[in-house]
């Protein structure tokens, strides 16, 4: 029976594929290398697992989760950038199916506020080229990064910078909502818009940043006190006189 037992677990790891999951979010960038179990126990690390670069039921259920698709570690000779203006446009490309188009123009919008309402960045709607291209789309979709289906990665967005920079994707593999039925449009866009003004992941479990998506009520949704220092270490706070000028 314990033979049986574990030859099904290791059916699914190689379901989950794991080094495939390493390597998208825990990879190595230097031509050395490090093992896979090295690499594993960064991720188990990371997730506040047990650290023992073995795979087991707690490491499985955390690679099973959805996520963002941007990385956990970025690259160490490679600094994430910033804006270097306080007014950023944004251009919603193409809407998803699943919700009214108004909806959406609604989450995306109140998704920025979470990042406006505590830093001095403004952001604003346009229909031509923008800072920040936001589009809805399955599969590969010509950025190198393609999308893997439903209940996987959920979306992903490219740190500050010319060109792709700023730009956030959201697989429309996806059923999204605006409540708590599948995914949240706002969370998920609140957490990827983070990324498109520079922020990397955050391994403080409840923090906006956290790799792993989980629902909470966004009518009560309050930007944790770790995501909001992050911000406004690269932006400043928002300073109403300022504002209002």
């Amino acid at each position: 029976l314990y033979g049986h037992s574990a030859h099904m677990m290791c059916l699914v790891y190689r379901s989950i594929n794991y080094p495939v999951y390493l390597d998208k979010f825990f990879p190595t960038y230097f031509k050395d290398g490090r093992s896979l179990q090295e690499r594993l126990r960064e991720m188990q690390e990371y997730f506040h697992l047990a650290v023992t670069g073995k795979m087991d039921k707690d490491t499985l259920n955390v690679m099973k989760q959805p996520r963002c698709g941007v990385s956990d570690v970025s690259e160490g000779h490679k600094a994430i950038g910033i804006w270097y203006k306080q007014v950023l446009t944004y251009r919603i490309n193409n809407y998803t199916p699943d919700l009214p188009r108004s909806t959406v123009d609604r989450n995306i919008a109140r998704a920025f506020r979470v990042w406006s309402d505590v830093t001095p960045l403004r952001f604003q709607k346009v229909f031509r080229r923008a800072d920040i291209e936001i589009f809805f789309a399955h599969g590969a979709h010509g950025d190198g990064n393609s999308f893997d289906g439903r209940g996987k990665v959920l979306a992903h967005a490219y740190f500050p910078g010319p060109g792709i920079g700023g730009d956030t994707h959201f697989d429309e593999a996806e059923k999204w909502s605006e409540y708590n039925r599948e995914v949240n449009l706002f969370l998920v866009a609140a957490h990827e818009f983070g990324h498109a003004l520079g922020l990397s992941h955050s391994n403080v479990v409840g923090s906006l940043m956290f790799p792993t998506y989980t629902y909470s009520n966004p009518q009560f949704f309050r930007l944790p006190n770790n995501d909001r220092q992050r911000i406004q270490r690269l932006y400043g706070k928002y300073n109403q006189l300022n504002m209002s000028q």
